[in-house]
């Protein structure tokens, strides 16, 4: 799949099937991420793939009770190693560096035909119980992939006028 169809045609699946996401798939996406750049290439990420059913359940809860966290067969906690460290602009570097890997993880599922959805919604101290995470470390997504088992509503987006202005900022 070419680069701007996987940007177009990626969206957030909830509703996942029963179907086991293939090695080399899950590798290739996982190779997206290592590739991925980080501030001053610092690389201060860790991800743990989760494809245990009965741990892949227990995420439910830790995820805020969203059931269909559980039926995704993979999940990736997507950690930060140093979260005290920030860019000169002022960002926390874990959170901007692991929003674009997981971005890459998400276009390379779109083209190996998997659906994704990033999750938010969960409490950090149970998902580090869970998966044995260390204190410091901070878990900032979790990344569900599988294969969608029905096609998701699309969400509508602003169009560029409302999301664009050239050389200043504009109302």
């Amino acid at each position: 799949m070419e680069l701007f169809e996987a940007i177009r045609t990626r969206q957030s699946v909830r509703k996942y099937a029963d179907r086991p996401v293939e090695e080399e798939k899950l590798n290739r996406i996982l190779e997206a991420a290592r590739l991925s750049p980080s501030a001053k290439n610092r690389q201060a990420r860790k991800f743990i793939v989760i494809r245990d059913a009965e741990r892949r359940q227990k995420m439910i809860e830790a995820a805020r009770g969203q059931q269909f966290v559980g039926s995704a067969p993979v999940i990736i906690a997507c950690c930060g190693l140093d979260p005290d460290y920030h860019m000169t602009c002022g960002q926390p570097a874990d959170t901007i560096d692991l929003a674009i890997a997981i971005d890459h993880m998400t276009l390379a599922a779109t083209a190996l035909g998997l659906g994704s959805c990033w999750i938010g919604a969960f409490y950090q101290d149970q998902v580090k119980q869970l998966l044995g995470i260390p204190e410091k470390v901070q878990v900032v997504e979790l990344l569900l992939l599988g294969y969608a088992s029905e096609s998701e509503f699309r969400t509508s987006r602003k169009g560029l006028q409302e999301i664009v202005a050239y050389e200043r900022w504009n109302d």
